[in-house]
């Protein structure tokens, strides 16, 4: 396919996307049905278009007063893909299988048109309702903070060190371009282009033999911030398919106890073929079975319980930009319960002297700071660290990381701004 017919097919799929409020996954996966001619390249430069309208929705629809699939099309093309008018022109001159020529309006809006004055809703590209939200996070950075969170994110890998080093890694993946990550000392990174197809990294001989996973970088900081201790006893109380259970493994070295598990035992499917792959062997997992408690017998006997918690993802918008579009008020209430109730379990499983590790993928106040302040209310004997004291693990990265995180008295936050990761909160509480 042309690079006109891949956006007008691009547009085909943003209006099928409008019209029957479908996520963009699956109005993606109905095109490809119907055109079976695509090869995997134009799929994929295909779905990196919409990805990319949906990444810049309402400031497209600003930039070109419309809010069509069309006008969002274009206002991409200029504010994520950077074309000039004469680019957007050739892209749409009518032949066949091609989007149809530039309106005048269109041309003046492309070649005029700016983001200047703009709300931050618009500038920052997020629903409006989120406005308040953010603004509590952010302040007057909202929409620069936003803004980075649209961005394209690049592919962030994890060394598992229980089997080799990040340097064996860098050399075996170099065809990929992978990258030491600046934070993380086990972390690759993998730029991608705005058409580029992801690397079939499932495929490749080092993830079979569990060199490494994907991870992003803010999540393996997360893990690395909980600072698991080689030796002593260890829950993931939110462990889903296993990413940090996996991290945490590994920072332990293979010594002592994790005890994994997950509310929702369809999460944990994947997380025993991932731990012997790994080479995982001191974790064990619990699944929940009825209204039993798996964790009955461990009450009180944790040295740290990582509470991986429930989350509305914001901090991962750059990965997944049709869930923000897709976000409702009411899944905020909802995470915000989960969360109170699971730092209440987290609470009695915690030995005096242990720690919780919160952690969410939110950049959102209520889901960090708040609720972290409204556990102390609950539970005083719990108290937080100095923020030096909780980059002290990352070593001789710990001044340069603590400067460019957003730092509170509950804990610190990382962003795509900041720090070049999602977007992670961490906080860190010790029962006295």
């Amino acid at each position: 396919m042309t690079p006109a017919a891949r956006l007008a097919a691009a547009i085909d799929v943003l209006a099928a996307i409008d019209r029957d409020r479908q996520p963009a996954a699956t109005a993606l996966k109905a095109w490809g049905t119907a055109h079976r001619f695509a090869g995997s390249g134009d799929r994929a430069a295909i779905a990196g278009l919409v990805y990319d309208v949906l990444r810049r929705n309402a400031s497209s629809a600003y930039l070109l007063g419309d809010d069509s699939a069309r006008a969002r099309a274009l206002g991409m093309l200029k504010l994520e893909r950077r074309l000039d008018v004469e680019a957007i022109a050739a892209l749409c001159d009518g032949s066949r299988f091609a989007p149809a020529p530039l309106s005048g309006a269109e041309r003046k809006a492309l070649a005029a048109g700016s983001l200047d004055g703009a709300p931050a809703p618009v500038a920052g590209d997020y629903p409006a309702w989120l406005d308040e939200h953010l603004a509590r996070a952010f302040g007057d950075d909202r929409a620069a903070e936003a803004a980075a969170m649209a961005s394209r994110a690049p592919l962030d890998l994890r060394v598992n060190t229980l089997k080799t080093t990040r340097e064996a890694m860098r050399t075996s993946l170099a065809h990929l371009g992978a990258e030491p990550t600046p934070w993380s000392p086990s972390g690759l990174r993998i730029t991608l282009g705005a058409d580029a197809r992801s690397p079939g990294i499932h495929a490749e001989t080092n993830f079979i033999k569990g060199h490494v996973e994907v991870q992003d970088e803010g999540s393996q900081l997360a893990a690395i911030l909980a600072a698991p201790e080689p030796g002593t006893q260890v829950i993931d109380l939110c462990a889903g398919a296993g990413g940090k259970t996996l991290a945490l493994a590994a920072l332990m070295r293979g010594k002592g106890r994790i005890v994994a598990t997950d509310a929702d035992k369809r999460q944990l499917a994947p997380i025993h073929a991932r731990l012997a792959r790994a080479g995982a062997h001191n974790v064990e997992v619990r699944a929940p079975k009825g209204a039993a408690d798996p964790l009955v017998d461990l009450a009180g006997s944790a040295d740290l319980v990582v509470v991986d918690a429930p989350c509305t993802g914001t901090g991962t918008w750059r990965r997944n930009p049709d869930a923000k579009w897709r976000m409702r008020p009411g899944a905020l209430d909802l995470r915000l319960k989960d969360q109170a109730l699971v730092l209440e379990r987290a609470a009695r499983l915690v030995r005096p002297g242990g720690r919780i590790a919160y952690i969410t993928c939110s950049v959102l106040e209520a889901e960090n700071a708040a609720q972290v302040a409204a556990f102390r209310v609950r539970h005083p004997q719990f108290s937080l660290g100095p923020p030096a004291e909780i980059v002290a693990p990352l070593g001789s990265r710990a001044t340069d990381f603590l400067a460019a995180v957003r730092v509170m008295p509950e804990g610190l936050l990382m962003t795509p701004l900041r720090t070049g990761t999602d977007g992670f909160f961490v906080s860190i509480l010790a029962k006295r």
